[in-house]
Order: C-alpha cells, then structure tokens, then sequence
C-alpha cells in the first residue's frame, strides 16, 4: 500500500526532475522560441517608450515622454535579464516550444506594427 500514489499527490516522474536529460533537439528548439519571443518583446518595449515628438535629448521638457522613457528603461532591463535566465527542467523548454508557437507570431506582428 505504501507503494501506491496518494490520489491528488503529485507525481516525481523522470521528465519533471532538475536533473534529467534534456533532449537536445528540444533544448534548441526551446531556447530559440524563448529568444526569438523576448527579442521582440524588447524591440516593442524600445519602441513605445521613446518620445513622440521630440528627440531622446528633449526628453525632459515633456513630463509624459520623461515617465515613458523610464518605464521602458526599466522594462527593457527586466527584459534583458529575463533573456539570460534558461529553463531548468524539460518542462520548461517544452512550454516554450509550445508557446513559441503562437506568440512568436503574434510578436513579430505587433513588432511590425508599432515600427510603421
């Protein structure tokens, strides 16, 4: 009886551990998605946050563009760091790869929208 897994308790399968292989197709697969979406994540945060009607250096006459600039300061940098920070189990980069699926679209679409 004690073998038996408790109704409701989660499972320690082999995929979920820390320690497993990860296949190695998956783990390019996973990153490059993962890339790819903060990558343009970045671009579209870049974008919206420079100032509408002046240059970068007259910034500051204009409180509005002076706060949007240091959001997407801000934002930008939480952004990087995100991109530096890997999945750690097979799980992780198989979301990815999933998820990459129908946002990196859905990105690059929004990337090219807020460019033109």
């Amino acid at each position: 009886m004690s073998g038996l897994p408790i109704f409701g308790a989660p499972h320690a399968s082999e995929s979920n551990r820390p320690n497993a292989e990860i296949p190695a197709g998956l783990r390019i697969a996973g990153l490059a998605s993962r890339t790819i979406f903060i990558a343009a994540l970045l671009l579209i945060t870049i974008l919206v946050s420079l100032p509408q009607n002046e240059t970068i250096w007259t910034v500051y006459d204009t409180p509005a563009d002076l706060v949007r600039l240091a959001l997407g300061t801000g934002v930008s940098i939480w952004i990087v760091i995100q991109l530096f920070r890997v999945p750690r189990d097979v799980g992780g980069y198989r979301t990815w790869v999933y998820l990459g699926c129908a946002a990196i679209p859905f990105a690059v679409i929004c990337a090219l929208a807020v460019w033109y």
